[in-house]
């Protein structure tokens, strides 16, 4: 790659682009999220916004992508990008980007998106920001990647003022999914890109969808049971299965608890982590550091048990409750099963000393 192309000029580039996901026939999450923040930058720019889909068979997908929010859908069909692989949509993306120019390409920060958005800024050679949590535009047109430092103890502000496109990546539930439009129009684009069988860096053998234990992942799930520190020992998060198996929820922990080695590395919420958006997050034991906060703190409703009346996480709690988690959690177990036995599918109900 040339100097020359590297510092091509900023004007030839125009438009945001998402990379779209999908999974089980329908969208991922964090695709359509992005979706809804890709719009307000697109309209902050007065640009198109445009989602990139490779895939095979993906057309009726591309076409409901639009209703969240898209102008148009570039669509590559080959039977080689039938499943995610490195090199093809790698392949993919930096022939698509070098041919129509986007200033803006976002991914999600999922396995694929983070393996596909490091080779790209290594392959186009521009800059990649990632696991950002706001966007902004600046005086001279340029994105403001705002993405934490220091362990979530404060916010970098990442420009790429000199090379294009520029690249970001976001985890789910950093943004909100917009409502989709089933009446809302747009472009489908079929763009042919070139592929051998020299691309195909990795043969499927079988394919077996990873699901966590009980089967509920914290990022989906409406109510979060998280455990921390404070639990003592690892064979005490099954206070909180009990109390999660009651209320239809999913267990997440810590940092400290997962860096403990209590519980694995994929129920870790904050920075570092998972983000969740559940309507209910419980959280037993946990301190609230600052990194915490990160992955939890936009929850509809945020319920703090812990014994330490100071712990910050009362500061953001909508209720509190003050007490030994190992008298709290059996007491908030019996009134569900009380509560149940009484016909009564209901919320936990509160000791009186919640506040």
């Amino acid at each position: 790659m040339t100097d020359d192309h590297i510092l091509e000029d900023k004007s030839h580039f125009r438009g945001v682009w998402v990379f779209l996901e999908g999974r089980a026939g329908g969208l991922r999450d964090v695709s359509t999220q992005l979706i809804g923040e890709g719009r307000r930058l697109a309209d902050l720019r007065g640009t198109p916004l445009t989602g990139i889909l490779p895939g095979n068979g993906v057309d009726a997908l591309a076409e409901r992508a639009i209703g969240y929010g898209l102008d148009r859908v570039i669509v590559v069909d080959d039977p080689m990008l039938e499943i995610y692989r490195s090199r093809p949509y790698a392949q993919v993306m930096a022939q698509l980007i070098r041919r129509q120019k986007p200033e803006i390409v976002l991914f999600g920060a999922s396995k694929n998106g983070r393996d596909l958005g490091g080779r790209l800024h290594a392959i186009l050679e521009t800059g990649l920001a990632a696991d950002c949590v706001k966007f902004d535009i600046d005086a001279e047109g340029n994105l403001d990647m705002i993405r934490p430092s220091f362990g979530g103890k404060s916010l970098a502000h990442i420009l790429c003022k000199k090379h294009r496109p520029q690249m970001a990546s976001v985890r789910r539930n950093v943004f909100v999914a917009p409502p989709h439009n089933p009446d809302r129009r747009g472009e489908i684009v079929h763009e042919q890109v070139e592929l051998s069988e020299q691309d195909l860096d990795a043969k499927l053998l079988e394919f077996d969808e990873f699901t966590k234990e009980g089967g509920l992942r914290p990022e989906e799930a409406d109510i979060v049971v998280s455990g921390g520190y404070g639990l003592g020992d690892p064979k005490n998060f099954q206070l909180l299965q009990d109390l999660a198996d009651r209320l239809g929820a999913a267990i997440a922990a810590s940092r400290k608890a997962v860096d403990s080695g209590w519980v694995p590395k994929t129920l870790q919420v904050g920075q570092t982590g998972m983000t969740v958006r559940p309507k209910l997050y419980i959280a037993v034991g946990i301190s609230g550091a600052v990194q915490h906060l990160a992955g939890m703190q936009e929850s509809d409703k945020i319920l703090v048990i812990n014994i330490d009346p100071k712990a910050p996480l009362f500061e953001i709690a909508d209720y509190g409750i003050v007490g030994d988690l190992f008298e709290v959690l059996p007491e908030l177990i019996r009134q569900l099963d009380a509560l149940k036995g009484g016909g009564v599918a209901g919320q936990p109900a509160l000791p009186a000393e919640a506040r």
